[in-house]
């Protein structure tokens, strides 16, 4: 959604721009960030052509939306403003390819019709180099008895044994519900019987996901399946342990571009699981897959159909894109779901689908596990639901009680598209605050209280500490420590030990992925949002187990079910190749 800067003061409106890069500027259609790298990178290339200058400005505003590169061809259909001075597409094309910037140590790179920065040129290639290596790779080992672990009934995901089992790379998919982590741990299970097969005992396996929440849900997920095994399989699977992607493959000091496992220190293990993939950015992607030794098992788990990443790529829904359009391809879909009610399934189904009319009557008709508030004046029907949540958490903070506090804090939560404004989890966390003040002896303007829920919001590797993980202040002899729900387990720290954190009575969608909770509000932002987005709306109802509650009105879920939230990617073009 592109805005019309009128404010000179407005922090979008370069002051410095000039030619294209002001008209472009002034209507919305680029930002002063955006402005600023072309006229650096120009000047720096010695560059003239105000064209080549707007093209990187629509690079730099790709990048900021999650692509890893622009079409300039298209650019025009998705900026939304009148009467601008484009140029002609090809001329475009022509003067971008012929400017130094594209040569040798080039800045950019025009790849057939799609413009890119270096840095994502070559991760772009270099994915798709490994995985499509690993694709190729036929491990010669005894084949397990299959069936034995993935009996009649559990046709879906034999599919995904045979595959994993056959090649290096498995991508499976599915959403919430529909077994994923029940496959993984049978396939673990087949994996190490197969090595004992092949008299090499004790398989190195590894559970990673991007974030410590999500690590946190893999490890007690998949343990939980295989407490399920024979006693036979639960020896072969002791001691496994899930971790984040940054840890798995150690970071280094100073830089969080790069890391102690690469291509030159490959990781150790035969077998390497990473669940929620849908998280995981294109410049990830390139860090894990180039550790990966030629002769381990990559299995990547996830939903396409959720948001991508925060930062540039849309690697997973690219994976399956293109892998699929291969003859032998590894990816597996599970499709069944064993988790929701049918009301939640079928109005995630509606969503995934793009069917809002059909989304729209599963909201309508309610029930046990659907809730609509249709207002665009939320504050009264959120205080009602907010309130008594947070009211339980205090209580049971006040009381000590740090794994109570915890329970209570996973029994709901507000999930909100924006960071700020009305609509964001600044503003209601602050307004929810604010009502427990009203309510209780809170004070209203401390930083730390009893109940307190946190969100740790950057890795501390002193501390074992990961984005993601979440946490709540309770009182232990009248001091206030935070008992924080990690990947590595349940650990209490004081309060002056955390840094970087947030108050968590409402959490962005974003920041929800790779968690699940019992209950979830979803308050829907105005239909201008540019985040509003089918993606965005999936995401948020699939993280509740048993109950969805959606604050918003008929146009905002129409608008949220008919846009896609797309991003321009060669990825999965260079997988066909």
């Amino acid at each position: 959604m592109t805005v019309e800067v009128t404010d000179a003061a407005d922090w979008r409106l370069c002051a410095g721009a000039t030619g294209s890069l002001r008209v472009f500027n002034e209507a919305g259609a680029i930002e002063a960030s955006d402005v600023l790298v072309a006229q650096r990178l120009t000047a720096l290339g010695k560059e003239p052509d105000e064209r080549v200058a707007l093209a990187i400005a629509f690079v730099v505003r790709a990048v900021r939306g999650g692509s890893v590169c622009v079409e300039l061809a298209a650019v025009r259909e998705q900026v939304d403003i009148e009467d601008l001075p484009w140029p002609e597409p090809g001329e475009w094309l022509a003067a971008v390819a012929a400017s130094p910037l594209l040569r040798s140590p080039a800045v950019l790179h025009l790849d057939e019709d799609l413009l890119y920065f270096d840095r994502y040129w070559l991760e772009e290639r270099q994915v798709a180099t490994d995985v499509l290596a690993l694709t190729a790779a036929r491990p010669q080992r005894r084949l397990p008895d299959i069936a034995r672990l993935f009996p009649s009934g559990y046709d879906e995901q034999r599919r995904v044994a045979e595959i994993a089992l056959a090649q290096g790379l498995t991508v499976l998919t599915g959403g919430p519900g529909t077994g994923k982590t029940t496959t993984v741990a049978r396939l673990l299970a087949l994996l190490a019987e197969q090595a004992e097969l092949d008299g090499t005992p004790g398989l190195r396996i590894a559970l990673a996901a991007p974030t410590g929440k999500a690590a946190a849900r893999l490890q007690e997920a998949v343990q939980a399946e295989v407490d399920e095994l024979t006693t036979a399989d639960r020896d072969r699977l002791t001691g496994l342990r899930a971790t984040t992607l940054h840890r798995l493959l150690g970071p280094l000091p100073r830089t969080s571009a790069r890391f102690r496992h690469h291509r030159e220190n490959r990781l150790p293990h035969d077998v390497i699981v990473v669940d929620e993939t849908s998280m995981v950015s294109l410049t990830m992607m390139a860090r894990l897959v180039e550790a990966v030794r030629p002769d381990s098992r990559l299995l990547l788990v996830g939903d396409p159909d959720q948001l991508a990443s925060v930062e540039a790529g849309a690697v997973l829904a690219d994976l399956v894109e293109g892998l699929s359009a291969r003859g032998d391809t590894p990816v597996a879909k599970l499709i069944t779901s064993h988790r929701f009610g049918a009301s939640i399934g079928a109005l995630a189904l509606a969503i995934r689908v793009g069917d809002a009319n059909r989304a729209i009557d599963v909201l309508n008709a309610g029930g046990e596990h659907i809730e609509w508030i249709d207002t665009e004046e939320p504050a009264t029907a959120l205080r009602q639901v907010l309130v008594p949540h947070a009211i339980r958490l205090r209580e049971a903070a006040v009381l000590g009680n740090g794994e109570a506090a915890l329970a209570t804090l996973e029994e709901h939560r507000l999930l909100c598209a924006h960071r700020r404004g009305p609509h964001g989890v600044a503003y209601w966390n602050r307004q929810v605050e604010r009502w427990l003040a009203e309510e209780t002896d809170a004070p209203q303007w401390a930083s730390w209280y009893a109940g307190r829920p946190v969100l740790v919001t950057a890795n501390d590797y002193g501390l074992r500490l990961y984005n993601g993980d979440i946490g709540v202040s309770v009182l232990r002899d009248g001091v206030l420590r935070v008992a924080m729900a990690g990947a590595d387990g349940t650990a209490e720290f004081a309060t002056s030990r955390l840094a970087d954190i947030e108050t968590m009575h409402a959490m962005t969608i974003h920041k929800s992925q790779g968690s699940q909770v019992e209950e979830v509000t979803v308050l829907l932002p105005p239909t201008d949002s540019r985040l509003l987005s089918r993606e965005l709306l999936y995401t948020a109802v699939t993280r509740a187990k048993t109950k969805v509650r959606v604050v918003g009105s008929a146009e905002q879920l129409r608008a949220a079910v008919g846009r896609r939230a797309a991003r321009a990617s060669g990825l999965s073009r260079r997988l066909t190749q």
